[in-house]
């Protein structure tokens, strides 16, 4: 039977020390997330969020627990993969978009799109630069330096080049926390779009209530625990 999940977690914790003391970051998570999904993970600063994305997406090693991404065990039984391993999955799988844009500034928004594939580049991903730069709106900017655009046009620049290479889950932490409203329901309806008629597993990290009511699913976390009880988000509300 195939595999029908992008990610599977069990059990995660991931605890940093500050001397003596412990302070679990992600507690006890377990989840899964189907392929072609929207998720949104929800919950108060310091609630887990950032960490727990970073370890789904192999940016980062749990303390325990088990993770498997598009079938691949990642780490299990305290053992994790080589870093060459981890750098292909995170080079093939994965997509990411950061509150911060990371756009270099000397560079057009063509040549920041491009720059993963200075790296690496999957056979035919040039072909569907213009294709994304288009359904992004962005292709009439491209040869726009990024002090030229918008925080709105930036923050589309960086979700094409998460694009360029063709991942298949796409990792978005506070991608709208420095937009204003309208640009954020803007970035918003275009994770729904990538995640619609694209086929992307999308996951998304977000304060913006409205934002996470975009998603199929949103997941609350609390104390580095996924919370289930009376208040916790419904399937079909947003919160933050």
């Amino acid at each position: 039977m195939p595999n029908t999940f992008s990610i599977e977690a069990h059990d995660l914790k991931k605890i940093y020390r500050r001397g003596s003391e412990e302070i679990p970051a992600v507690n006890d998570v377990s989840l899964s997330i189907g392929q072609g999904e929207f998720v949104s993970f929800v919950g108060p600063s310091g609630s887990g969020k950032t960490t727990l994305i970073n370890i789904l997406g192999c940016l980062d090693n749990p303390s325990s627990g088990r993770l498997r991404v598009d079938g691949r065990d990642i780490f299990t039984e305290g053992r994790t993969l080589s870093e060459a391993d981890l750098t292909r999955i995170r080079r093939d799988l994965f997509g990411y978009v950061f509150q911060k844009f990371y756009l270099i500034p000397t560079l057009t928004v063509l040549e920041n799109v491009v720059l993963p594939f200075t790296f690496y580049k999957k056979p035919g991903a040039e072909k569907g630069v213009d294709e994304i730069l288009k359904m992004l709106g962005i292709d009439h900017r491209k040869n726009h330096l990024p002090g030229q655009i918008s925080g709105g046009e930036m923050q589309r620049v960086a979700i094409a080049r998460a694009l360029v290479n063709k991942p298949r889950i796409l990792l978005a932490d506070e991608p709208t926390g420095n937009l204003d409203t309208r640009r954020s329901s803007e970035i918003g309806l275009l994770l729904r779009e990538l995640n619609k008629w694209e086929g992307l597993t999308v996951i998304l990290v977000t304060h913006n209530p409205n934002l996470a009511q975009m998603a199929n699913r949103s997941v609350e976390l609390r104390d580095g625990m996924v919370y289930t009880g009376p208040e916790a988000c419904k399937p079909d509300e947003g919160c933050a």
